[in-house]
């Protein structure tokens, strides 16, 4: 053999075995290629909501890590702004998850980001609010029994003054949130033809937005021709119950979330209620269908119901139940089941108003 010969062998097989490296390379697979992928994404709304830091992201990443140890988890959240999760939805594409955990901001501008997620073979679960688009899996709550309730706590706190004529402002969530339009729908329910709703607007789920409103409505109204309030939520309630005690006037006023400043407010009679949707049993389904998606097995004997969605897909769903909490069982409820630690909710300014609902303090 020749030097040419020997040099044109010697390089057929240095290609040869770069192109049999390269093979094995894509076979064998990093944290992005097929069964061996067990990246999972979560993707939350806003960090303005209390219940998303402290128990949804926690509870979820505890769930998947007891669930699949070896399984990696990416978080972001979209601090309230569409576009910015849309563009999250685009790293977690780029990071090569397997299954992407959504919550959105926006339900409807998200359905290009899901489609998007879908073609690269990820599995996108709806998590609190149904996205639009090709969603695989959805967990939540009966969202409009929970504005049902929402709706029939107002009443009850009203008593002899839940009547026709009785004005009532209504402040509800954001109109690119879904649930929004489903608590709104339940609480009408409610509500129409036992009270006036004589003010309604949107908070967009933002204290300053509903105290802004709550002042327009005052305003208009005229603070001691108001009844009753319906706020969508406890953060909103906030900014709501600040408006209320600027005008020298305490109607019974709903919330949602049972975030530890509204149960405060209901211990000390500035709010009435909450709704208590325990987040665990969210977290945990979740979590499990995330997982069992990763493994291969049977995520669907965890979805017990399905949802339609605003771009009519039906998804396989479950629903979890809520309950409206008030001073009267914020013991029995919230307390029991050790959402908050006895000593954060009965801080020094609460300490008589915990006694005083039946709370063991100290």
């Amino acid at each position: 053999m020749n030097a040419m010969t020997r040099r044109i062998v010697i390089g057929t097989a240095a290609v040869s075995m770069a192109a049999t490296l390269a093979a094995c390379g894509k076979a064998g697979g990093g944290s992005d290629s097929g069964k061996d992928n067990k990246s999972i994404g979560i993707l939350l709304p806003d960090t303005v909501t209390a219940r998303y830091g402290s128990f949804d992201k926690p509870l979820m990443e505890k769930k998947i890590k007891e669930l699949c140890s070896d399984c990696t988890i990416s978080y972001d959240d979209a601090a309230g702004d569409p576009s910015k999760q849309a563009q999250q939805v685009s790293t977690m594409i780029t990071k090569g998850v397997k299954v992407l955990i959504l919550d959105p901001q926006d339900s409807v501008g998200i359905e290009s980001s899901v489609q998007a997620a879908v073609k690269k073979g990820i599995k996108v679960i709806a998590y609190d609010r149904l996205a639009q688009g090709p969603v695989s899996a959805y967990v939540s709550y009966d969202n409009e029994k929970i504005g049902e309730l929402q709706g029939q706590a107002l009443l009850t706190a009203m008593g002899a003054n839940a009547k026709p004529t009785s004005k009532i402002v209504m402040i509800n969530g954001d109109p690119a949130d879904p649930n929004a339009a489903m608590f709104k729908a339940g609480a009408h329910k409610a509500l129409d033809g036992k009270v006036n709703i004589a003010y309604e607007q949107t908070g967009l789920w933002k204290d300053t937005e509903a105290n802004k409103k709550m002042n327009a409505a005052i305003t208009s109204l005229g603070a001691k021709n108001i009844a009753g309030v319906y706020s969508a939520n406890d953060t909103m309630a906030g900014g709501i119950a600040t408006a209320l005690k600027g005008a020298h006037i305490n109607p019974p006023l709903t919330g949602q979330d049972a975030e530890l400043t509204g149960l405060q407010r209901i211990l000390v009679g500035t709010q009435t209620s909450t709704i208590y949707k325990p987040y665990k049993p969210e977290a945990d389904a979740t979590a499990e269908i995330a997982v069992d998606m990763i493994q291969g097995k049977d995520w669907k004997s965890i979805t017990d119901t399905t949802a339609k969605s605003g771009s009519g897909q039906t998804v396989p769903s479950h629903l979890i139940t809520a309950t409206s909490v008030t001073k009267a069982n914020i013991n029995a409820t919230v307390v029991k089941d050790g959402l908050y630690k006895t000593s954060d909710l009965c801080s020094a300014a609460f300490v008589q108003a915990c006694k005083n609902a039946g709370i063991t303090v100290g």
